[in-house]
């Protein structure tokens, strides 16, 4: 794999209920640290929303709640995003969902279309319910897309 700036930032913030977007968020984690960036992976409960603008990549994982919404955990980083000039961010939404429900994996398209307007958005995954082993390619490619996003942003 490419080499990045040991000085790169990385936090993987989420979300999860049933264990699902944990699993992701595992998974992601293990394909940064294939890198050479600091990488933080912390849950949202955890996460001080007033030093989102030090990093210089930011995935949010989310679980979908009711009809396609936000879970009430991520709404106050959601507006936080809007609320701090985050211009400078790599930004990547996860989610996991299930198919049975009409807006499949609704919250990704809630922060995707935030994250578009605020920051340098570069990808977006939704995962079926529990990572499977076709979706370790996803996750490889979402993680090289941020990286060579941030390569890139770095070298302009």
């Amino acid at each position: 794999m490419a080499l990045t700036n040991y000085n790169t930032k990385v936090a993987i913030i989420y979300s999860s209920i049933t264990g699902n977007t944990e699993e992701l968020m595992n998974l992601l984690f293990s394909y940064f640290q294939s890198y050479s960036v600091k990488v933080t992976k912390i849950k949202i409960e955890d996460f001080d929303l007033q030093t989102i603008s030090e990093y210089d990549v930011i995935v949010i994982g989310t679980y979908t709640w009711g009809n396609g919404e936000i879970p009430a955990e991520l709404r106050s980083l959601y507006h936080e995003f809007e609320r701090q000039y985050v211009g400078h961010l790599v930004t990547g939404v996860v989610g996991t969902g299930d198919r049975f429900y009409p807006n499949f994996c609704g919250a990704v398209d809630e922060f995707r279309d935030m994250l578009y307007v605020h920051t340098i958005l570069t990808a977006t995954m939704k995962i079926e319910l529990t990572p499977q082993k076709q979706d370790q390619y996803k996750c490889e490619k979402f993680v090289r897309l941020l990286m060579e996003r941030i390569k890139g942003q770095r070298s302009a």
